[in-house]
């Protein structure tokens, strides 16, 4: 068969392990060198392919692709800008497939959440009408742990280690100085709809009395006396209170605790630091001496305490999304599918896109405690291996070694396109 390139691309919030299904990506498009030429790299993400912005990652050598195994953040640049309808934004999916056709670009490989699958999905639908050949396929990625079908999405893995990690030994600290100090913890953590990261912070203690005392999901409407009743409880019979919350914690009716009352580019409601509003009804109820801290970037960012199952996944999707893209399967995703808890085992299956795009994986209510406040043993039986395993990046100079790349660009052959 004829060989042509391929287009690769990384979409929202980064992860540990983004990067990691990028060299997925790579080094399996280049072990099918007779169907795939070069591999070109948006830059800032589907941005890198309306402006014409490539990088050629055919000019990238062995070694500093397979160091992206190791290193967080987007190497290749990610953005947060979602295609709207093909109806009314037509000129943006006709200027993709122009710049496809330019560089001979027949493979489309998208690199991260919900809107990058319903984008992958549209590019691919748009290509069929046009009569231009191409073949879509997602490649997911997601901290908050919400794409449907598989069974938990690379990137979460990690972030659910660091969190559990960071609980665990704030714990600690806060229970050597309760006595004449601090007596009340909160941790805020990613997670808009979906209460998967706040859900990791459990892990750090089992039994009575260990914490998290609360934990504080989106999907268990907020209130105030209940919360508060229970933060007074705990200081008392522990003497201390460790709550981890969620970003997307929200009342009854919707609104949530911290909204800031702006939007992002993708529509969603940005949020504007529910520990510190939490924290200050803890002092205005209850009078205690608190302390706050957001996990914000660091969270997702903390490649040295990744997981290695999730870096072990994050390389497989990237890989399995080149296997399923020269076996001509189109407009699909590859997910990952648990075979078994213990041990655990998983394997790679592939899913159609129009089942993955716009649509939300929620915490089911039977992995939350009846009361509320905490996880069920089937949901600590779901999360435990995925935080398992170490997976230490090289170290130089007491710091982390990542990835160096040329980021050479491509030569444009179109004229100028405005977003």
């Amino acid at each position: 068969m004829a060989q042509h390139n391929a287009f690769y691309a990384q979409s929202g919030g980064v992860t540990a392990v983004i990067n990691a299904s990028a060299c997925g990506v790579i080094e399996a498009c280049r072990l099918h060198s007779d169907r795939i030429g070069k591999v070109y790299a948006g830059h800032n993400g589907i941005i890198g392919a309306l402006t014409e912005d490539l990088i050629d990652v055919s000019q990238e050598s062995d070694e500093a692709i397979a160091a992206l195994r190791h290193t967080p953040g987007g190497a290749f640049g990610s953005c947060r800008y979602k295609l709207k309808d093909i109806e009314s934004h037509r000129a943006q999916y006709e200027r993709l497939i122009e710049v496809f056709k330019a560089h001979d670009i027949r493979y489309f490989f998208y690199n991260g959440g919900g809107d990058s699958a319903d984008t992958c999905l549209k590019v691919s639908q748009l290509s069929e009408k046009m009569g231009y050949p191409l073949t879509a396929i997602h490649v997911p990625k997601t901290v908050d742990n919400d794409l449907p079908i598989t069974d938990n999405s690379p990137g979460f893995g990690s972030v659910a280690k660091y969190i559990a990690t960071s609980t665990l030994e704030a714990s600690l600290d806060i229970a050597s100085m309760c006595a004449t100090s601090t007596k009340v913890f909160v941790l805020e953590v990613m997670g808009r709809h979906a209460g998967w990261i706040a859900a990791a912070g459990a892990l750090a203690g089992e039994g009575e009395g260990q914490p998290p005392h609360l934990v504080i999901f989106p999907e268990v409407p907020f209130e105030r006396s209940k919360v508060m009743a229970r933060v007074e409880a705990c200081v008392e019979k522990y003497g201390y209170c460790v709550i981890v919350v969620s970003e997307g914690a929200r009342y009854e009716d919707g609104t949530f605790l911290a909204d800031s009352g702006n939007t992002d580019a993708f529509g969603h409601r940005q949020l504007g630091g529910v520990a510190p509003t939490l924290a200050g009804m803890v002092k205005q109820d209850l009078g205690y001496k608190y302390h706050w801290a957001v996990a914000d970037y660091l969270q997702r960012a903390a490649r040295h305490l990744a997981s290695r199952t999730d870096v072990e996944q994050a390389y497989a999707v990237g890989q399995q999304a080149v296997e399923l893209a020269v076996a001509g399967k189109n407009a699909m995703m590859p997910a990952i599918k648990r075979v078994s808890d213990s041990p655990y085992e998983w394997r790679i299956e592939s899913a159609p896109l129009a089942e993955v795009a716009n649509r939300e994986k929620f915490m089911p209510r039977e992995y939350i405690r009846e009361d509320g406040f905490g996880i069920t043993e089937a949901c600590r039986r779901y999360l435990a291996p995925l935080i398992q395993g170490e997976d230490y990046p090289p170290f130089e100079n007491g710091l982390p070694k990542v990835a160096k790349l040329q980021l050479a660009k491509v030569e444009r052959k179109l004229p100028e396109f405005k977003l």
